[in-house]
């Protein structure tokens, strides 16, 4: 039997729903597969759906969450109808080598879209790494810098305060200003900050997931010849970014451009060769350089997807577009907050309010359990704070649609009225 007639090959391509009749032929199928079963049980009924779209098809939900996140339904959608045959190769990408000509098509175009989507020149090198963002919380020092060297530290969140911590184990790491006492509510104006004349690098993270804090503009290093060095994770691909201003971006995935267990890292070719001898093997940017990301096996279905979204978003017009959209979302969403009489409230300062991760309070504390399990009946999930200060949050990334952001504030306004 040919693979585009194997019984696995149609229940994938025409799932089932528990609660429908089985068609004629999907039934003969699954009839075997049930020991006990005989063909003379089986009824047969004429399915004839109406159109809808997929979303109502498939019973999708807005999901809110802060990471792993929604990704593009028609990202999902075209991964599911090539999952089983990937290209009329005979074979799921996920059994693929990836070394054969079919992944290496699809590291190639992932690296090519995501260059035309931040004008990325060839003075830099795009890894696809493992490990999550976390881990280059050590990989950065360790390559960037020697034992004894400095290196700056801006801590406007949980994200920045854990590099800094970490990087505390690699190099002479200074913290030149924290938000802790104010709560991670703000971003310093950097002009009036004290930065080490010999630091090789100053870290920022460019959207802080939990606090909700958003580098609007990126700063410079006093030192003119130290490097600007971004965590983006949460931020990464939602807005057009110079990146030569950056010697290192680095990002996981699974915010707004993929499934967990893919990093990306933008490094300048220049700074790649100099690890500390204590440098693991995994962790030196060069060997993943010169090995264009495959030393080992890469996380390929999750670089596939991503490939898949980088596309997604060259569709769309590119990220200045994706930005637009983005502050509409957003806005409608502050909007509704602040123009709740302090029912809602959201810490932040106005002028570094992300775009992709808006955290807020109710002002009666004891209805925020059941402002999200509320909301989660009406298909809004994922919307708790994090465990380290609680109250609600909502996760708006790139893939998060319009129509989800309106009902979320459709729902605040209705609970509000109801709780009072």
């Amino acid at each position: 039997m040919a693979a585009s007639s194997s019984p696995h090959a149609l229940l994938v391509q025409q799932p089932l729903r528990p609660s429908s009749p089985l068609p004629c032929k999907q039934a003969l199928l699954v009839a075997p597969l049930r020991r006990k079963t005989r063909l003379s049980t089986i009824s047969c009924t004429a399915v004839r759906s109406p159109p809808v779209s997929p979303s109502v098809a498939t019973g999708r939900i807005f999901n809110f969450a802060a990471g792993p996140a929604t990704l593009p339904e028609s990202v999902i959608l075209k991964a599911q109808a090539e999952l089983y045959n990937y290209h009329g190769s005979g074979m799921s990408i996920m059994e693929m080598s990836h070394r054969g000509k079919e992944f290496d098509a699809v590291i190639k175009k992932a690296e090519s879209d995501l260059r035309l989507l931040l004008g990325i020149s060839d003075d830099y090198a795009v890894l696809f790494l493992q490990g999550g963002a976390t881990t280059q919380f050590s990989a950065v020092p360790l390559n960037l810098c020697a034992p004894g060297d400095s290196a700056d530290f801006v801590v406007t969140g949980s994200w920045s305060d854990k590099a800094f911590k970490e990087a505390q184990k690699f190099c002479k790491a200074n913290l030149i200003w924290s938000g802790k006492s104010e709560k991670y509510t703000k971003i310093p104006a950097f002009d009036g900050l004290e930065q080490n004349p010999d630091a090789k690098f100053l870290h920022i993270c460019g959207n802080e997931t939990i606090h909700g804090v958003e580098f609007k503009n990126y700063p410079s290093p006093s030192n003119k010849n130290a490097l600007l060095v971004a965590d983006m994770s949460s931020n990464f691909c939602s807005k057009p970014v110079d990146v030569s201003k950056f010697g290192l971006i680095y990002a996981g995935a699974q915010k707004n451009v993929g499934p967990s267990g893919v990093t990306i890292a933008i490094v300048r070719k220049d700074l790649i060769g100099n690890a500390q001898p204590i440098t693991p093997v995994m962790l030196d940017y060069k060997i993943h350089a010169d090995s264009a990301s495959l030393y080992n096996t890469p996380p390929c279905f999750a670089i596939y997807i991503c490939a898949l979204v980088f596309e997604d978003l060259l569709e769309q017009g590119g990220l200045a577009g994706v930005e637009k959209k983005n502050q509409k979302k957003a806005g409608i969403l502050y909007d509704t907050i602040d123009e709740s009489n302090g029912y809602y409230v959201c810490p932040v300062e106005k002028s570094v309010r992300s775009l992709m991760n808006v955290p807020f309070t109710l002002k009666k504390s004891d209805l925020e359990k059941k402002f999200i399990e509320e909301a989660a009946k009406e298909g809004m999930v994922q919307l708790k704070g994090h465990r380290s200060v609680g109250g609600v949050r909502a996760s708006i990334y790139n893939a998060m649609p319009f129509a989800g952001v309106e009902k979320l504030v459709a729902f605040m306004k209705d609970f509000q009225a109801r709780h009072p």
